[in-house]
């Protein structure tokens, strides 16, 4: 098994006055020739938006783009004529495909909406464009874990490649062993409130663990601790 470890504070950091981005890859004006992807793992934005504020219509294409709102809500429409809200507990993806224009405003005008912006790399390319997106309750996933994202689909949602996402809610003390659900893949271990052990090394709020070459490993939290693991494949 082999671990990296990337810490909070060595996140880029993008502050527009109504935005401020922590790019955990090179995104944007943040380039870092060894933090540019992890396997299918493209882009890991953790994104704070002022009230009434967001991102105007722009394009994608062949990309798999998944949104976690962690306070707020956010507003989405797209080229389809879909227009959502995504709240607190929901979870979002949208297939960019052979080509889609979407935008993501904060849906209130009093209050900051917090989300993660995640970008994966697509197994097929140019398929149609799709949109999907569940809800899904904290208390499925108190020292279990709780899958959200899934090539399989099910209760998660679908996403084109061999990729999976859990959410963990983990009472202090808590042990839970993590099984490598497609054999090859490497996992990405995110903090998201807490501190915690993963694969032997010590986390603490929004730092995460790149593992590799692993079947398995432990997680343990040290605190109240939330945590989402992103499996992907390290080739594709």
């Amino acid at each position: 098994m082999k671990t990296i470890v990337h810490s909070s504070a060595s996140r880029g950091l993008a502050n527009h006055g109504w935005l401020k981005s922590r790019h955990t890859f090179s995104f944007a004006g943040y380039h870092n020739p060894e933090r540019v992807h992890f396997g299918a793992l493209r882009v890991l934005n953790d994104d704070q938006v002022a009230g009434g504020q967001g991102f105007g219509t722009h394009p994608h294409d062949n990309m798999e783009i998944v949104s976690i709102p962690l306070q707020g809500d956010l507003a989405h429409q797209d080229s389809t004529g879909r227009s959502e809200v995504i709240r607190e507990g929901d979870v979002q993806i949208m297939s960019a495909g052979t080509g889609i224009r979407h935008s993501e405003f904060n849906y209130n005008k009093d209050e900051e909406v917090h989300f993660l912006q995640i970008w994966v790399f697509p197994k097929e390319r140019n398929i149609a464009p799709r949109y999907e997106q569940k809800s899904y309750s904290a208390e499925d996933r108190v020292n279990k874990f709780q899958t959200v994202v899934s090539p399989e689909g099910g209760d998660a949602v679908w996403i084109n490649q061999d990729a999976f996402f859990s959410l963990a809610n983990l009472d202090a003390g808590v042990k839970l062993n993590y099984e490598v659900k497609k054999p090859g893949n490497g996992v990405y271990v995110f903090v998201l409130n807490g501190e915690l052990n993963a694969a032997g090394e010590s986390l603490d709020t929004r730092d995460a663990v790149a593992i590799t070459e692993a079947e398995s490993f432990e997680i343990k939290a040290k605190s109240y601790a939330e945590v989402l693991v992103i499996e992907v494949p390290m080739e594709f």
